[in-house]
């Protein structure tokens, strides 16, 4: 059954639940003029109030300052200058507390046992680095904690909300910096290089001792229990030999750490508090067949919000009640999305030419043998990132037209040990892009794949190896979906945002020097390379992207038209890196399903449904 296009990317009536601090208020939000905005109701029942009046974009998350107060952030179209907006749960205007154009406002620390602060971070002073500031939620006011001496890229606060460390890079090395309490200086105490991982999570009860997840003498990141004045490991929490950790959940109402997260075929957990793990057994055993997620709770951790969800569906909304031992129904983020109807997500594995296992997820058609199919590889955006196991409304729309659709975590793909990540060095549209061809001729081999259709489509570095794809392989390949792809390698590094320029002689190490590595940079950029591309091309592009400059897709566009060739571009002069207002989505995907059917030639499922 052919689900409709915009079914995938809708919004959805209700989603993003979050119960207030003291369990009274529900919040959630719900479509209004067309964009994501903030409602309130009572937790015991009742009318749903709009506090919200966004009309320009999404808001794309909030949480809770107190039992009254709500927090965001808003950008002016995607430019990723971020603002933090305070609403009142009880009415009002929404005020923004960061009004300074052309400003980034990060969020440092929630303080979430402070319900009128938050530590936050602007780089007005210098754009390429963050100050830290009390902010005032009530009033306002803007308090400066403390001043950047230039290369901090990260700050850390202990439980009574005094900044107690930072992190600091030179571009390749990094130094963690402590100090005892809120006000000394702050001092050297560990160095290291880019390649080591050295990342404070939180500090003990006591703030005494600071838990790190760490890969120093290892391969694969640990937890670990520092002394923070000596960054000494005192203890290993919890390690694996095959994936790294992927971080730590604190409990603030039991004040110790819960468990740790990780990422393997699947997401898992490892317990560190029985309450934790007896929690966690209640609710799957309620939700069979799920993967539990815990979104928002009350300060006591006796009432929360649960997510249930999986491969095939964003799933269903619950608060749970733990002295009763009840889950009430909140309601499905998107009903009209049948769980049955789906596709079911499948982890696989293969090796690289050169002997190196590579993870991935394989998802087929329903319905159809898995033999001869058209195929759409889709590698992740990053590239220090990864695939995980879940539901992507991409995937599911792909393979609802009857696409298998290939995902891959390529050598440098995260959560994979320090060795793995390393691999990557100077290697885009290197042995990186190869690892997408294998995966591609894996495919051919196993015979799942029509090696006649086959297209490629990501967005960001996604986008990066769908054209290194068709310059470097262009047998390869049917055609190719680019969105917010960079082209070219030398005037990518050339025009980052301020805040990425610390990181950028790490850059240099990880991708290229464009002076010491010019001739490779050059054979690697694809619109140095466009003359090689024989299949047909979309391309997709914010034009306020401050990562991925529209430049990256103009001169593409630019270099395909010179040889005669018309490539379909799609541009939005109200989006940055990627389309969020739905108006803009539905245009991108109908382009990508028309391109596709145009050149893969995919069989149309026999029977639409409704809706």
């Amino acid at each position: 059954m052919t689900i409709p296009m915009r079914d995938f990317f809708r919004l959805p009536d209700r989603a993003h639940y979050r119960i207030s601090p003291d369990g009274a208020t529900l919040a959630f939000m719900q479509p209004w003029e067309r964009r994501m905005n903030i409602f309130v109701q009572p937790a015991s029942g009742g009318d749903a109030v709009r506090i919200t009046s966004e009309r320009d974009r999404d808001i794309p998350d909030y949480l809770w300052k107190g039992p009254d107060r709500l927090v965001y952030t808003k950008d002016i179209g995607g430019d990723e200058n971020d603002h933090f907006i305070v609403a009142d749960r009880r009415g009002g205007e929404a005020r923004d507390v960061t009004p300074f154009a052309g400003v980034k406002a990060v969020l440092v620390d929630p303080l979430d046992d402070f319900p009128d602060r938050m530590l936050i971070g602007l780089n007005r002073r210098v754009p390429e680095v963050f100050d830290v500031y009390d902010l005032d939620l009530a009033s306002g006011e803007l308090t400066l904690v403390a001043e950047n001496p230039g290369g901090v890229t990260s700050w850390g606060a202990d439980h009574a909300g005094r900044i107690r460390y930072a992190i600091a890079t030179d571009g390749v090395d990094n130094t963690y910096l402590y100090r005892e309490d809120g006000s000394s200086a702050l001092r050297e105490v560990l160095k290291t290089s880019f390649r080591d991982a050295f990342a404070p999570q939180c500090f003990t009860a006591d703030n005494r001792r600071l838990y790190a997840a760490s890969n120093l003498g290892r391969d694969k990141l640990a937890i670990v229990l520092v002394d923070p004045a000596t960054a000494q490991e005192e203890e290993e929490v919890y390690a694996r030999d095959d994936v790294d950790v992927a971080g730590l959940a604190w409990s603030k109402a039991r004040r110790r750490a819960s468990f740790v997260a990780f990422q393997t075929a699947k997401p898992g957990r490892h317990y560190l508090d029985e309450d934790a793990r007896a929690l966690y057994e209640a609710l799957e055993a309620k939700l069979p067949g799920y993967e539990i997620t815990i979104q928002s709770a009350t300060d006591d951790e006796t009432r929360m919000i649960v997510a249930a969800s999986s491969d095939r569906t964003q799933g269903t909304r619950y608060v749970y009640d733990r002295a009763s031992d009840r889950l009430t129904t909140l309601g499905e983020v998107a009903p009209w999305l049948p769980e049955a109807s789906l596709a079911s997500v499948r982890p696989i594995s293969y090796r690289a030419r050169d002997g190196l296992v590579i993870h991935g997820y394989l998802t087929l058609p329903n319905g159809v043998p898995p033999s001869a199919l058209p195929v759409v590889v889709n590698p992740h955006g990053g590239p220090w990132h990864r695939d995980a196991w879940g539901f992507n409304p991409e995937v599911q729309f792909l393979a609802n037209r009857g696409y298998a659709v290939l995902q891959m975590n390529f050598r440098g793909s995260t959560g994979y040990g320090r060795a793995f990540w390393e691999a990557s060095f100077r290697q885009w549209g290197g042995t990186m892009q190869d690892d997408i061809t294998d995966a591609v001729l894996w495919l051919i081999g196993e015979g799942i794949a029509d090696p006649r259709r086959v297209a490629i489509y990501g967005g960001s570095y996604g986008g990066y190896a769908v054209l290194a794809g068709l310059t470097k392989t262009p047998e390869l390949y049917a055609c190719g979906i680019d969105y917010v792809g960079v082209s070219n390698l030398f005037t990518f590094m050339q025009t980052i945002p301020p805040y990425w320029k610390p990181f950028l002689a790490m850059m240099h190490e990880m991708v290229g020097d464009p002076e010491r590595d010019r001739t490779m940079l050059t054979e690697r950029s694809p619109a140095l390379n466009a003359g090689r591309i024989r299949a047909p091309l979309l391309i997709a592009q914010g034009a306020r992207d401050p990562r991925v400059k529209k430049d990256e897709s103009d001169q593409m566009v630019a270099a395909l038209k010179a040889r005669g060739i018309d490539v379909p571009y799609i541009v939005k002069d109200n989006e940055g890196h990627g389309f969020h207002n739905e108006e803009n989505r539905f245009e991108f995907y109908e382009a990508m399903e028309a391109f596709l059917a145009r050149h893969l030639g995919a069989p149309d499922p026999p029977q639409r449904a409704g809706g």
